[in-house]
């Protein structure tokens, strides 16, 4: 994303610490965003629907209402990515952030080279910047996928995939650079009965890796361990440094 393009978008930054939001506002300001800040979760919501930013990056654990309880009430009206910052690391608390709607988090202490890159993948996810999808077609990175035909190219190669991986596949582009919990993945491809059968996961993810991945390790379906996947479609799309499995 280029400064001018960054400087057009707008990012709301929520946390009861000050020096975090001045620490936030400096870096996210000379990268190009014009920064908005909150230091509560109903000013930040206040401020969401005076100023429909373009992504939010909010804390966990501030007074009045919380970073969890602020995410859950965006998604109701809005898609806008949101990127939760927390000093909890625990699985559970990743898994029910992301459940409630966030699109993203990161552990504190982190460093902003990787909130920044994050942010970037997000912003792109959000204006389709690679490869806006329609209804019945989509192209990313590597991959055209077409629902209608039931076609999938990665990097010009038809490749064949039974229903089950076309659907995971179809939902991972749809949500690319974001990470998708095992439980929503499973409520998406079989439904709620599905919510309790995670091995159905673990075997589908198997199988769709052999018919796109072709190569050592993860390439496009990448895990976020205990929590779920997040899919790049190409592979210099994976500007945020995380540790893989």
């Amino acid at each position: 994303m280029t400064t001018a393009a960054a400087a057009a978008k707008r990012v709301l930054v929520v946390d009861d610490e000050r020096q975090i939001t001045r620490m936030l506002r400096t870096s996210l300001q000379s990268s190009g965003y014009a920064v908005l800040v909150a230091n509560s979760g109903l000013e930040a919501f206040d401020l969401f629907e005076a100023e429909s930013p373009d992504l939010i990056i909010t804390d966990l654990a501030m007074p009045e209402m919380n970073g969890l309880e602020l995410t859950e009430a965006v998604r109701r009206v809005a898609q806008t990515p949101i990127i939760v910052l927390s000093v909890r690391d625990s699985d559970l608390m990743k898994v029910k952030a992301l459940d409630g709607g966030a699109d993203d988090y990161l552990t504190k202490p982190f460093s902003m080279p990787e909130l920044l890159a994050r942010v970037r993948a997000q912003l792109r996810r959000s204006t389709g910047v690679e490869g806006a999808p329609t209804d019945t077609r989509l192209e990313i990175g590597d991959f055209a996928v077409d629902t209608e035909a039931h076609t999938v190219t990665v990097r010009g190669q038809a490749v064949h995939l039974t229903p089950k991986e076309f659907d995971l596949l179809w939902l991972l582009a749809q949500n690319s650079q974001r990470v998708l919990t095992h439980k929503v993945i499973l409520r998406a491809i079989w439904g709620p009965a599905g919510e309790g059968q995670p091995e159905y996961l673990r075997v589908l993810i198997a199988q769709l890796r052999k018919k796109i991945e072709r190569s050592e390790g993860p390439r496009y379906i990448h895990n976020e361990p205990w929590v779920g996947y997040r899919f790049r479609p190409s592979p210099e799309a994976g500007d945020a440094s995380e540790a893989l499995p």
